[in-house]
């Protein structure tokens, strides 16, 4: 995993956070290449579950609400960790991922005392000192509580949102009233959470900030167990789009310990990272408990009639997440390759191009002005379709090595041959292999061999 950071900061995909200041534990900033490929996936998935289907519809919903909505969510009493402290070197951790790391079981969810006793009938020591002397687990909260107001004697509490359905069960009526839509349909988002997380090194898995993206599918209770498993499938094959190895993939069953309060149903896709298997996707069913205790505690009707038989009745969920910002760590832990090209080792991220940051770069072989400028001319004309780049840096094997490490699935050189019958050498990353084309045909070529969501 350290090779993975390493490479992240080095080639802009991630940085941390507030570096020049110390770093802050758990944030990190998403840098140039980092950015694009997360747009990139967002995008695929906005194109494959919501705009390129007829049942969907999106909201973009306010990060602060209401209050009251997470008191009635069950988030203000429900959703918490469970901490613990080293008493020599003050290191705090999940007391759950503390014991799961060591005893490779589930334990998220799992009352305090029977955490405690876990703990200390198996003799956990710190992972960070080695010693073993343990404040008592106890919870804590994880939605981050601010204040909303300019004059403190009048300021209320708020909260930044630790998921984003409420935003959108809030929306339902809205929705209802002003889209054509009828059961079933869903209503997707994406976007900012923020959660008081405590995590030991597990760079974007989890953080304070993060992207998320998700849909609540609305059906009748008779529907759900059907609709679940539509779901499911639907979920692990753009898993195995995206190109993560299906060998690191599977599906966990959470217990009922350890299943969200609102939760009938739960499974996570988990991939196998270096620390092992940790939640990518999840797929929840949320039941009517959401639109129920909403319309409960707002006193708004929040049913839909029955177009057949006139009754009307609280719609129950089915609920996709995917972690965008976890997602891409995933992606690059995943296209991580290296290998050997001419004796010499290479650094590669082989990336799905569809989500390839940078598409294709153009060089010019030598510091040569009728070079330089066929090569802007073809970069300048690719840009228009797709994220292009231009190095004239001079040494084609530095440039070679830089695109791979970003995962720029097409080179395309430049050379002195150009001049009398206008071909390039066009090379790809995978394989390193290399053809030469005609300059009016790279581009038609190399959008056919990327591929589009669109």
């Amino acid at each position: 995993m350290d090779d993975i950071i390493a490479l992240a900061k080095r080639r802009g995909f991630i940085y941390p956070s507030s570096l020049i200041y110390g770093g802050l534990a758990n944030t990190w900033d998403f840098g140039h290449y980092g950015t694009l490929l997360k747009n990139n996936v967002r995008d695929w998935w906005w194109k494959r579950f919501v705009i390129g289907r007829d049942d969907m519809v999106s909201i973009d919903a306010s990060i602060f609400l209401n209050p009251k909505a997470w008191e009635a969510s069950g988030h203000v009493e429900n959703f918490t960790d469970v901490l613990i402290d080293c008493k020599i070197c003050h290191t705090r951790t999940r007391a759950d991922h503390l014991i799961e790391d060591k005893l490779k079981i589930q334990a998220e969810g799992l009352p305090l005392e029977k955490l405690n006793k876990l703990i200390a009938d198996n003799k956990i020591k710190c992972p960070k000192c080695g010693n073993f002397d343990w404040t008592p687990a106890r919870k804590f909260n994880l939605l981050f509580e601010t204040k909303i107001g300019i004059v403190e004697e009048s300021q209320s509490t708020a909260y930044l949102r630790g998921e984003i359905a409420q935003g959108i069960f809030l929306n339902f009526k809205n929705i209802i009233d002003t889209m054509r839509v009828r059961i079933p349909f869903g209503i997707a988002q994406q976007g900012k959470v923020f959660r008081n997380e405590i995590t030991l090194g597990q760079f974007v898995h989890r953080s304070l900030e993060f992207d998320l993206m998700e849909f609540e599918y609305f059906i009748k209770e008779s529907e759900w167990q059907k609709t679940y498993e539509y779901w499911r499938e639907g979920m692990w094959k753009w898993a195995k789009d995206l190109g993560i190895r299906e060998t690191r993939l599977r599906w966990r069953e959470h217990e009922e310990h350890e299943r969200s309060h609102y939760s009938k149903r739960t499974m996570d896709v988990e991939y196998e990272y270096p620390f092992g298997f940790k939640e990518m996707f999840g797929l929840a069913y949320r039941t009517d408990f959401d639109l129920k205790n909403h319309s409960e505690k707002s006193g708004k009707d929040l049913r839909v009639m029955d177009p057949h038989t006139g009754d009307k009745y609280i719609p129950h969920v089915i609920e996709p997440t995917f972690g965008l910002s976890r997602l891409i760590g995933i992606l690059l832990y995943d296209a991580y390759k290296v290998d050997t090209v001419n004796g010499k080792d290479r650094v590669v991220l082989k990336l799905h191009p569809i989500i390839a940051p940078v598409k294709a770069a153009v060089f010019p072989l030598q510091k040569d002005e009728v070079l330089h400028g066929i090569a802007k001319k073809l970069h300048d004309e690719l840009k228009q379709s797709m994220v292009s780049e231009f190095d004239d840096s001079g040494n084609i094997g530095k440039m070679y090595r830089r695109q791979d490490e970003i995962g720029t699935p097409y080179c395309i050189t430049v050379d002195y041959q150009t001049k009398e019958d206008s071909t390039v050498t066009v090379r790809e990353r995978d394989t390193t292999s290399q053809q030469r084309l005609p300059l009016s045909e790279v581009k038609a070529y190399i959008m056919n061999k990327i591929g589009s969501f669109y």
